[in-house]
């Protein structure tokens, strides 16, 4: 099989804190389905420091941490070393040097129609129309978040990603990905992968809300359940978990839509679920078509949620509880794994800088033929 048509997945998660729920749905689960399925040749996972920093900057401390809390939750979920490379983003310089050239193939115009990085910059930005005290409570865009789709076409062409699984929000950066491939390759030859997305094919799992309702579970809304969380803490979320508000008794007809419960349970349980805790329903539907009609109250809905839920997180404690007593063989895999992932990056950047014209010291021909050429004139 040619380098060309391997079939290579590139992920990761940026270490700002401890994964939660959404990340698994996301694609955690979907990486280790991957893994184990033995379609593809190579799955590299990313713990993406660097980009971290792009919006951390001022707080360092708080990405070297989560190194390891990220590393320990691939691990607890059932990424194999020995058959996914995880590796640390900022020990492959070879990343920044590829997206150092490929900052040429894009316009500054393009960056900003980026729907990712526009938002960033009407929530950070200056406004002509904000207060003096306004503007000066804003900091500004970082540059190195406004290259930040540069920044992921360089990681995921790096590895010769052919697939790259993310969420619906990702979406925008793969599309600038893709263009760059093809802005590459029409310039300079054929020479880079041009990657396909990989969405989660449970639709509860596109975009998996926080516990209070929002619109998705986030780090910095403190909407969390963490992979990491204690049996006590995934109860004491779940019972306080946003369902209807309109559904105040029992008897009340409830919805389904836009309750955390459902949209959970839709996300987590199997139909074996509802024969082992809660026999009187056959399958989902049915608990969904009581709570409607009414007469089914939350707390039983809720209960067995915490139920399905833990049959997930308690194999994941376990294992993290291993990993937890042996943080030097963590580190090692690490570090292991980032020396696989730079020898992949560079073999990557000698062809680019091949196909670029750029590889003087290696391209013997040219160096003899400029010497010839020199030696003529000289003797004329």
């Amino acid at each position: 099989m040619s380098e060309m048509k391997k079939k290579i997945i590139l992920t990761g998660d940026r270490p700002t804190g401890k994964l939660h729920l959404g990340h698994f749905v996301g694609s955690l689960s979907r990486r280790v389905e991957l893994q184990e399925s033995g379609l593809y040749d190579k799955i590299f996972i990313m713990i993406a420091d660097a980009q971290a920093l792009t919006d951390n900057a001022d707080n360092p401390d708080k990405v070297r941490e989560n190194i390891i809390e990220v590393a320990l939750d691939y691990l607890s979920c059932g990424i194999d070393p020995t058959r996914s490379t995880i590796f640390i983003q900022s020990y492959v310089a070879e990343l920044t040097e590829l997206a150092f050239y490929y900052m040429n193939l894009v316009t500054v115009q393009r960056l900003q129609r980026n729907p990712t990085v526009k938002a960033e910059i009407q929530m950070r930005g200056f406004s002509e129309n904000g207060t003096e005290e306004e503007n000066q409570q804003r900091k500004g865009t970082p540059v190195g978040f406004f290259t930040y789709p540069i920044s992921q076409a360089s990681d995921i062409t790096a590895f010769k990603a052919t697939t790259v699984p993310v969420g619906a929000d990702q979406e925008p950066m793969l599309e600038q990905t893709r263009e760059i491939v093809h802005k590459f390759n029409s310039v300079y030859g054929e020479t880079l992968v041009e990657p396909e997305i990989m969405l989660p094919t449970n639709a509860a799992c596109l975009r998996l809300p926080g516990i209070d309702g929002k619109a998705k579970m986030s780090k910095s809304l403190g909407n969390c359940i963490y992979l990491s969380d204690t049996a006590e803490e995934v109860k004491k979320k779940v019972m306080s978990m946003y369902t209807d508000p309109d559904h105040l008794k029992v008897s009340d007809p409830g919805k389904v839509e836009g309750n955390c419960v459902f949209t959970y349970l839709d996300a987590f349980s199997k139909p074996e679920h509802f024969a082992k805790y809660l026999p009187e329903y056959e399958s989902l539907d049915a608990l969904k078509e009581h709570y409607r009609r009414g007469g089914l109250g939350d707390v039983k809905c809720k209960k067995l949620l915490i139920a399905v839920l833990e049959e997930l997180l308690e194999p994941i404690r376990e294992r993290r509880k291993y990993y937890e007593q042996h943080i030097e063989e963590v580190y090692e895999i690490l570090r292991r794994g980032s020396e696989e992932a730079r020898a992949t990056a560079a073999e990557t950047l000698k062809e680019v800088r091949r196909a670029m014209r750029i590889d003087y010291f290696e391209d013997k021909e040219l160096i003899e033929r400029q010497a010839a050429a020199f030696r003529a004139k000289a003797q004329q």
